[in-house]
This record gives C-alpha cells, structure tokens and sequence, in this order.
C-alpha cells in the first residue's frame, strides 16, 4: 500500500469538508445529483472522448500503481548486486554469470545480463535497454496524462455546471428564499469541479510522473550496471559510479552497514 497516497486523500477530504463545517456550510448542500452527474460523468465522457479504449483500458492499472507500492529493486541493492557480479566476471568470466540468470527476478535486469552473457556488444546493450526505457516512459505518460486532463476538464465542467444551475435560478426570481437556494446549488457544481481536479486528479497524474521518473532512474542504474560488468570494470570502480546516484545521506547510510566501499 503506497500510504501518501491514502494520506493524501484523506488530509484533502478533510481540510475541504472540515472547513466547509467550520465556514457553517451543511454538508447536505453537496447532494446535488446534476451537480454530480455533470462533473463526474462530464469528466468521463471527456476523457473518453479525448484517449483510445487501449489507454482507457488501463485506468484500472493505473489506480493501483496509484496506490500500491510496486516491488521493485531499488539502487542501495543493486550496488552490491553488481559489484559482486563484477568479482564473479573478473575472476571465471562472464560466461559465469549465466548461473546467476534464474536468480534474478527483474525482467529488464535479467535481460541486460543475459546479453552480456551472450557476447553482445556494449553499444547494442545500451541501444536496446534505452529503447525499453524509452518505450516504458511513453506509456507512463499516456497514463499520467488521462488524469491530467481529467484535472483540466473538471473545473471548467464545474463552471459549466454553475451555469446550468443559475439559468435554473433565474425562475426563482420571484421568490427570494427560493432563488437563494438555487444559487447556492448552482455553485455545488464549480466547488465539486476545483476539488476533483486539483485535490484529485492533477496529483494523481504528478504521483504517476514521479513514480515513472523513480523506475527510470532505477532502469538507468541497471544500464550502467551491466555495462560495467561486460566491460570489466572493478567492483570498487562500479561501486563508484553507481553509488553517484543516491544522496549522500543514502550513500552513507550503506557504507555504514558494510554494504558498499567508502568511495
């Protein structure tokens, strides 16, 4: 379970329908079925509209990237990882590494050995991995940007909402408590709008950016990685090169539990 997600929800639920109650605001004035039916089916059928079925398909995925922590190798693992295999390779050569292969779980790092094992050259290694990266980077985008633009249409649904409800209040005009209470339904539509877009959807879309952009930088490690195993370079050397993508912090944290060399 990714919890700032689930936190993130919940802390925005709160601030807006706390203070809605603080301000006086009954929050029985939200139940306003146009309202919701022209932001939150509104936002659908744009969005619809504006994607293939093939990526709307994959809302579902997406909502549990959202909130699901994938189980991923991160960059503290991976150091000693390779730095290991890089003793193996000094020592029997690559060929050894073959041994290794059933162990790795990670498809993209298991594939980048494997060609290494197999004799390919470093410029078709990185020419491959990189295209997967790339290709990986294209269909984060395409899921982030669903709910980007969700984020975009839902507030101007929203206006276009209050529109609808004050055309409705204008019939009221000859009755004052009525035509109040049809003007505040009226903007029910703007507030449901302003708070699925920017409470939702748009750090949706930058949680999906972020989690993308963390997976690549992991991806760019493993190149890295593999391509200084096939070229011979020393587990202290890669240790160092590696090791330049964490914090200092992070970096020093490992050193401190014996799992990298204090470069």
């Amino acid at each position: 379970m990714d919890k700032s997600s689930l936190i993130g929800v919940i802390l925005g639920l709160i601030a807006v329908f706390v203070g809605m109650i603080l301000k006086g605001v009954s929050l029985s004035a939200l139940i306003n079925p146009a309202a919701i039916l022209i932001i939150l089916l509104g936002t659908v059928a744009a969005v619809t509209i504006a994607f293939p079925s093939s990526e709307l398909k994959r809302i579902p995925q997406l909502f549990g990237i959202l909130f699901k922590e994938k189980d991923t190798l991160t960059i503290e693992e991976l150091i000693p990882m390779f730095s290991n295999w890089a003793t193996i390779a000094r020592k029997e050569g690559l060929l050894a590494l073959e041994a290794q292969l059933h162990e790795i779980e990670d498809d993209f790092l298991r594939n980048g050995i494997g060609m290494a094992v197999d004799g390919q050259v470093a410029e078709f290694i990185r020419d491959v991995m990189t295209e997967d990266i790339e290709a990986m980077e294209e269909r984060h985008s395409a899921g982030a940007s669903i709910f980007t633009q969700a984020g975009t249409y839902a507030p101007t649904l929203g206006v276009l909402g209050a529109v609808v409800g004050l055309i409705a209040a204008l019939s009221h005009m000859d009755n004052t408590e009525e035509l109040g209470v049809a003007i505040s339904a009226a903007f029910v539509a703007t507030f449901l709008g302003i708070f699925t877009g920017y409470v939702l959807w748009h750090p949706f879309a930058n949680k999906l950016k972020r989690k993308s952009r963390q997976e690549v930088k992991v991806k760019e490690v493993i190149i890295e990685g593999v391509l200084s195993v096939l070229q011979g370079e020393s587990p202290r050397a890669i240790e160092q090169k590696l090791s330049t993508y964490l914090t200092n912090k992070d970096r020093q944290r490992i050193i401190s539990e014996g799992e990298l060399t204090d470069v």
